[in-house]
């Protein structure tokens, strides 16, 4: 038996968020661990970088991802902590990546440096050969949409006044997989998501994503010209 991990979140004036943490039971997996998880047709994968820094946890991780079925989906987010994954685990599951989301600091670590459009193109061509597309997150500026197909999309962001941008990243990504899954084309499931992250980061705590009602109520609000935009914070990073 082992302690669960902590993580001491702080808050500045900004919105602004930094993690004090310290891991626990959460960064041990095993093989065992993972055969209850079953993958059914319909099913998206999300995988965490976080997950595979950890060298207790990686490499049992990294085979049940790469022994999924080929139709079924994977997102990855490397999360701040890509320099903590080893670089064969991390083009293990790039190469295996459908959607990979990021922001421009953890694609420039993967790819190098560049405009956020040449560094999602190097993304595609030479890290995640079996990817429909990349998202990068750009905070309040929203997010660019690169997909394999060609073609490259500067989805804007929402003018919220921020009070806790704790949790926005996740929320993004959560709310693209699930609009995709439910049809939306890249481009909407990103403004989709665009508009989860700017709600959430008008909340506190962590665990501030709306619900899709939340989200379609804004969108709607929007769309009319209804909504009171404060300044600009991050949103999605």
């Amino acid at each position: 038996l082992m302690d669960s991990g902590n993580c001491v979140a702080m808050i500045s004036s900004d919105a602004e968020r930094t993690f004090v943490s310290w891991p626990g039971a959460e960064s041990v997996l095993t093989p065992d661990m993972m055969v209850p998880v079953q993958v059914i047709p319909g099913d998206w994968v999300f995988t965490s970088g976080y997950t595979l820094s950890y060298p207790g946890s990686r490499e049992a991780l990294a085979a049940w991802i790469d022994a999924l079925p080929e139709e079924v989906p994977v997102v990855f987010d490397p999360t701040p902590v890509i320099a903590e994954i080893p670089r064969p685990i991390l083009e293990r599951m790039l190469a295996r990546t459908a959607w990979l989301s990021c922001n421009a600091d953890e694609a420039a670590a993967i790819a190098g440096r560049g405009d956020a459009q040449t560094v999602a193109i190097r993304l595609l061509a030479e890290h995640c050969p079996k990817a429909a597309g990349v998202v990068i997150r750009a905070g309040a500026h929203g997010c660019l949409v690169r997909l394999a197909e060609g073609g490259t999309h500067a989805i804007p962001g929402f003018a919220v006044s921020a009070v806790d941008t704790n949790g926005a990243g996740d929320t993004h990504i959560g709310a693209f997989v699930s609009a995709l899954s439910r049809g939306l084309s890249p481009c909407e499931a990103a403004r989709y998501a665009n508009a989860a992250a700017a709600v959430s980061v008008t909340r506190h705590g962590g665990s501030s994503a709306p619900t899709d009602s939340e989200i379609q109520e804004f969108l709607s609000h929007h769309d009319q010209g209804t909504i009171a935009h404060g300044r600009e914070d991050a949103t999605a990073t």
